[in-house]
């Protein structure tokens, strides 16, 4: 009879109850889109349980007495779910759970669920609380200013994350500084296509609920989202972030795009403890990887993968065996040879993305795959970069200068906030004289030009468009100083009496700009990794593709690169953040000319005597066989002869400029000078790809610039260009006078200024021979002046090239192990029953920083980009362990003569004499006749790997080098389409590259390192790595064994770390 009894046991069915809102469970018809019907077919199909859905009516109308029993119980909180009546009936009929009930009511609340992640030692970003009791209730301990909010004494600087308590309000906001434009960012649950929109007018937090803040994390434009079933399973998906654009990826069928990634063995342990930290077997959290660490930010509850049959098989079988281990442990939960659902399986559905290769044909065949491109580029069109200098006695601006350098009378001081400019805004304007002082007053001509400086500050300041957000800067540095007695009697004080007012304004990145960068983004995404077509956003997407974008300090700069990744990426939406997201400041390595500054006086002193002395060295190939050898090579031979006309010319524009302020100043009297201008907003402009049409329309200069500020353009460079009084030339001020001119013939032709298109021919013949020389009159000179502002720049580009290498011979040296030895068995089981090492919490996991500032030290790329690769299992790629590294470093003119002219003339350097050019013949000729670097010009060096030639072979690794001379295309040129568009897009086109070695001719890697090594920056002077390092230590030699043909966690590395 017991026997019977046990047969009856075994051969019955375990129940499972589904009590979740009918909405989430969907089967039938739409079985495939539905990944709990998915799971929940996979199990019945093993034959071993039986299903019961309660439905809406049952869980929301009848008593818990009456709902069905059940043997296990696969319950969840969802909108309209009552949690406590399920909890009622689990403690009435003590089904197992899945995720138990209890701690759904912590997930509501995002306080306690980062208290509990707290708890477990898992890290969370840097955050702070702020609870109001009521709406707008004023709280002492929480502090706003423009760029940061401080609760309880804890500072976050924009960018900062602003989170509301209850986890089911999805309206984050994210709020940016407005060194980056301002704005704030709104991301909520997808709505069609769209998951996040910007406000750039939006500055101030909320204040009507509770909210969290945390630290911005950049992590690269990417996030990962992982899904458990169980303390043992995790998978990980990768998908666009909201933060970046808003717009959501899809596929053909309309699903969001995601890819499946590796965790680290690190993130699995986090992804179990979250498990246990909060009893949810099958549970989904966020994770932020960024600077080599991972981060929890934000914990779901249950979540399923959407679209994943490998997914659908690995969860029903986790499932199955934890139902069984629970309630039938005397039945095997060994998985069956062929899954049971496995025979009549359709079709697995494509994810709608075509198989694409890694490979790329190179010049040299099939085996070639490319490895690595670094590309330099200049920003985009900019207005013409300004500078007032006067000097100020005025009461109101030395106390304003007291005011922010702490009141230390010797210091200087620079103002850039909003509330800075505005204070000297206010100050300047009482000093403004209401009228203009009488031209006959000639013995007054110093007072008349203080007050006419004075009156461009105001003008710039209120005109705003050229100073709020990136760029603005003001500096006050104190001359003279007297003592005086101190107010309360004590003794004396140093007080400052004069001081020198600074303005620097203008260098703003165009409409023109922003649409160049975008489109040079576009093009490099369909022509830099051939062979992969769309496939480089996919590779982004999936960690394949490891990028990192530098930028430096100056605005333009930013915003340029901001643009380029906005095409590059296929990015929607304000360039803010974007900005914030992917482009990281480096201003010690593509910023200043400090270190050359001696030098650099010294060519334009000798290029100022070949000039003025009218030399007619020039062109002479008597002392030498190559025309770009001489001294002051490419400046015209009737330069001397150029300058009195370039003076004339100038003069008669500026006076027609004059002209048009004039009328323009007299409409601004009739205003009263107290009233406040509104400013241009910037974070508009920002957003702005177009012509501003109604200016144009009007008769008003282009962009933002009144007329006053362009006369006040003009009348500097007629000034600073010959000073009649000495009667002397200053060629420094030629490539001012061809900037300004270029701009106001591409942006403000519909002014019609009479000889201006005369005094740009005359400009550039010029400014095409002045420009090169200020980087060194000679060859030798050139590579000293280069070495010397390029130095880090060219060590980080050894750098880049020597750790893509050592990833790539890694990769070679373990599948050759992997080849040789018998290949790991079933490598999905063990990642389904991964067994996690014992993990030791430390405080270093949490994440200390106190600062938002993306700046990055250069050579811990590889410490801070741990291998968060793509699951190749998933991939669809070949050779799914190789991928591609990009770096792009946005810099100025200075950087891109600099890094060219250490590129063509390194062999001149003692140390490599003998040695043949980097650059070939033909393109030295070519280099001597491209005059100009001009906007959007880029240096890109391409790495290929032949997989074909031995792995010590120097010709294993090539070097590809090209160059484009950017938007060099005159604006008088009309004899093609895009030059007679040009008119009305204000947008001239950039030349495609050029190569600089012959066709068929092979650099090697190793002859590129050794040409330039002698003027880069050792790799171990660069700063030692600012965060541990990495993930390395997790792996141990087992893991890395069986992950061998999955990714290349192994990796050389030097002593340096690097």
């Amino acid at each position: 009879m017991e026997m019977k009894d046990e047969e009856a046991v075994i051969g019955k069915k375990i129940t499972i109850g589904v009590c979740v809102m009918e909405k989430k469970v969907k089967c039938g018809y739409e079985v495939f889109s539905a990944p709990m019907g998915q799971i929940l077919e996979r199990l019945q199909a093993f034959g071993e349980f039986e299903i019961i859905h309660f439905g809406d009516k049952v869980i929301i109308e009848d008593p818990i007495e009456s709902w069905p029993v059940c043997d296990c119980l696969i319950a969840f909180h969802s909108s309209g779910y009552p949690l406590e009546k399920a909890e009622a009936y689990a403690a009435l009929r003590k089904p197992f759970l899945v995720n138990e009930l209890e701690p759904q009511h912590l997930l509501q609340d995002r306080r306690k669920v980062y208290e509990c992640l707290e708890m477990y030692g898992i890290p969370v970003p840097r955050y702070a609380l702020v609870n109001r009791e009521f709406p707008y209730q004023e709280l002492d301990y929480f502090i706003e200013e423009e760029d940061f909010v401080e609760v309880r004494g804890i500072r976050f600087w924009k960018p900062f994350v602003e989170k509301p308590i209850h986890g089911d309000d999805h309206s984050i906001m994210i709020y940016y500084p407005s060194s980056a434009g301002g704005g704030m960012k709104e991301l909520f649950r997808k709505v069609g296509n769209r998951s996040s929109e910007f406000h750039p007018d939006v500055r101030r937090v909320r204040r009507e609920g509770s909210y969290i803040y945390e630290e911005f994390m950049p992590t690269g434009g990417t996030d990962v989202k992982v899904y458990t079933v169980g303390p043992e399973y995790a998978h990980a998906e990768a998908r666009k972030s909201p933060v970046v654009d808003g717009v959501v990826m899809r596929n053909p069928d309309g699903k969001e795009i995601r890819y499946p990634v590796l965790l680290t063995p690190a993130e699995k342990q986090m992804a179990r403890e979250v498990c246990v930290a909060f009893r949810q077997g099958v549970c989904g959290f966020d994770l932020l990887r960024c600077e080599g660490r991972s981060y929890v930010c934000d914990v779901n509850g249950w979540s399923f993968v959407k679209n994943s049959h490998k997914y659908y098989d690995d969860a029903a079988c986790v499932l199955r065996k934890i139902f069984l281990d629970a309630k039938a442990p005397h039945l095997s939960s060994a998985i069956p040879p062929t899954l049971p659902w496995k025979v009549n399986e359709p079709v697995q559905p494509s994810e709608g993305l075509t198989r694409q290769g890694s490979g790329i044909i190179g010049t040299f065949g099939q085996a070639e795959e490319l490895r690595c491109v670094i590309a330099i580029i200049r920003h985009g069109d900019r207005t013409p970069k300004q500078k007032v200098k006067l000097k100020v006695t005025e009461e109101k601006l030395l106390n304003l200068m007291l005011k922010y350098n702490g009141g230390r009378p010797r210091s200087e001081t620079k103002l850039k906030s909003a509330v800075q400019l505005q204070d000297l805004l206010d100050a300047t304007r009482m000093l403004v004289p209401r009228t203009r002082p009488g031209r006959e007053s000639d013995s007054e001509a110093e007072d008349i030009e203080h007050a006419e400086k004075l009156r461009q500050v105001k003008a710039v300041l209120e005109e705003g468009g050229h100073f709020s957000g990136i760029y603005r800067k003001v500096q006050l540095k104190p001359l003279k100083w007297v003592k005086v007695a101190k107010s309360n009697g004590e003794g004396e004080e140093e007080r400052p009496i004069e001081a020198l007012m600074v303005l620097k304004y203008g260098g703003v990145l165009t409409h023109a700009g922003r649409k160049q960068a975008e489109e040079l983004g576009r093009y490099f995404r369909n022509n830099m990794y051939p062979g992969e077509g769309t496939g480089l956003l996919r590779l982004h997407s999936t960690y394949r593709h490891d990028l990192k974008i530098y930028s430096s300090d100056e605005g333009r700069v930013q915003m340029s690169a901001a643009a380029f990744a906005k095409g590059l990426l296929d990015l929607e939406g304000q360039l803010t953040p974007i900005l914030v997201s992917l482009v990281s400041k480096d201003s010690s390595m593509l910023d200043g000319l400090d270190n050359a500054s001696i030098e650099m006086e010294e060519a334009k002193a000798r290029l100022n005597e070949i000039i003025t002395s009218g030399a007619k060295t020039v062109h002479s190939n008597g002392s030498s066989e190559f025309a770009w050898m001489t001294d002051g090579a490419g400046l015209p031979q009737n330069a001397s002869g150029l300058l009195p006309k370039l003076v004339q010319l100038t003069k008669k524009v500026t006076e027609q400029v004059r002209l048009l302020a004039k009328d323009e100043d007299e409409e601004l009297t009739k205003v009263n000078s107290y009233d406040v201008i509104p400013p241009y907003d910037q974070a508009r402009a920002l957003g702005k790809t177009n012509i501003d049409v109604d200016r144009i329309a009007a008769g008003l200069p282009c962009g933002s610039e009144g007329f006053l500020l362009m006369y006040a353009r003009w009348r500097k460079l007629e000034r600073d260009l010959y000073n009649e009084r000495k009667e002397r030339f200053d060629i420094t001020q030629i490539p001012d006078v061809y900037d300004s001119c270029k701009y106001d013939l591409l942006h403000n032709a519909h002014l019609n200024l009479e000889g201006l298109d005369e005094l740009f021919k005359v400009a550039q013949a010029l400014a095409d021979g002045v420009i090169p020389n200020e980087y060194g009159i000679n060859p030798k000179q050139k590579l000293k002046i280069g070495a010397k502002i390029a130095r880090r720049l060219l060590g980080k580009i050894l750098i880049d090239l020597r750790n893509t290498r050592e990833e790539a011979i890694s990769v070679a040296e373990l599948k050759s192990n992997q080849d040789q030895h018998s290949a790991p068995t079933n490598t999905d089981n063990e990642d389904m029953e991964f067994k996690s090492k014992p993990y030791i919490k430390t405080d270093d996991m949490r994440r200390t920083s106190t600062t938002s500032d993306v700046s990055m030290d250069h050579d811990d790329d590889d410490d801070k980009e741990t291998k968060y690769r793509l699951d190749p299992k998933y991939a669809n790629v070949k050779t799914p362990e190789r991928h591609v590294r990009t770096r792009l470093y946005f810099t100025s003119e200075s950087h891109i003569h600099s890094l060219m002219n250490v590129l063509r003339f390194c062999n001149l350097d003692e140390s490599l004499q003998g040695e043949e050019s980097l650059v070939c013949l033909n393109a030295l000729e070519r280099l001597y006749k491209t005059k100009e670097l001009d906007y959007m010009s880029y240096i890109v060096l391409r790495m290929f790997e032949n997989i074909e030639v031995a792995l010590e072979d120097s010709k294993r690794y090539r070097i590809e080098m090209t160059f484009s001379r950017g938007a060099d295309l005159s604006p008088l040129e009309k004899n093609d389409i895009e030059a007679t568009s040009l008119h009305q897009e204000h947008t001239l086109p950039i030349m495609g590259p050029e190569r600089l070695q012959e066709v068929g001719s092979y650099l090697t890697l190793e002859k590129m390192e050794r040409m330039i090594r002698p003027f880069a920056m050792p790799a171990e002077d660069f700063p030692p790595p600012s965060t541990p390092a990495g993930f390395s230590g997790y792996f141990s030699k087992s893991v890395l064994e069986r992950l061998v043909n999955l990714w290349p966690f192994h990796k050389h590395v030097n002593s340096n770390g690097k």
